[in-house]
């Protein structure tokens, strides 16, 4: 499970840590991850540098932050990808669709999500989120070994982020009836696989 770094929770330090990541986020809208520096995240954020280091070491330990923030909103999905959902019940029902989607639909960190420097590093990030969800998930409905479905999870992870960035993390008609038809996917292989190892 991902350990999340405890600070001072006063208002001050508050304020401070959510001028970082707004500067942040905004830089990265404007500019790209590969563009941004210390320099420049203090200067949209309006504060000295020793205030950026009293709060963090880095610029990852900030998109760390940020990444584990969107993740944390949900926290308590429910993961699945098996099942032949409808497009309705898939709207209705937001733990089912894939991580990245989660977090893509929320048009504060679309930007960072579609940064093409940051891809594999973001998969990563939501690999290390989700891993203690899904991968006991595959080989409760798979009877797969701990090392097949470690597999299976890289592929899905990696997959729905490709999916989910060709749509520009927009969950349109065209969106829906693709995680429709992964879905059905991902159903009849947890199928073929449960069975086979019967």
């Amino acid at each position: 499970m991902v350990q999340i770094k405890k600070r001072k929770t006063d208002r001050r330090t508050i304020y401070t840590i959510n001028v970082i990541k707004e500067a942040f986020l905004k830089l990265v809208k404007e500019e790209g991850y590969a563009k941004l520096t210390v320099a420049k995240l203090c200067r949209e954020a309006e504060i000295t540098r020793s205030t950026f280091y009293l709060h963090y070491t880095s610029l990852n330990d900030v998109l760390n932050e940020v990444l584990d923030d969107a993740l944390m909103l949900n926290q308590d999905s429910k993961i699945s990808m098996a099942g032949d959902y409808t497009i309705n019940y898939l709207k209705e029902n937001e733990s089912l669709i894939p991580a990245c989607q989660r977090i893509g639909d929320n048009p504060t960190y679309q930007n960072l999500l579609m940064d093409p420097d940051l891809s594999e590093y973001i998969v990563g990030r939501i690999m290390l989120h989700e891993h203690d969800k899904v991968v006991p998930s595959i080989i409760k409905e798979t009877n797969l070994s701990q090392d097949e479905a470690e597999t299976i999870f890289k592929y899905m992870i990696h997959g729905s982020f490709a999916v989910n960035r060709t749509h520009h993390f927009v969950k349109d008609n065209s969106w829906y009836q693709d995680v429709k038809m992964l879905n059905k996917f991902v159903n009849a292989g947890y199928s073929a696989l449960a069975n086979k190892n019967k």
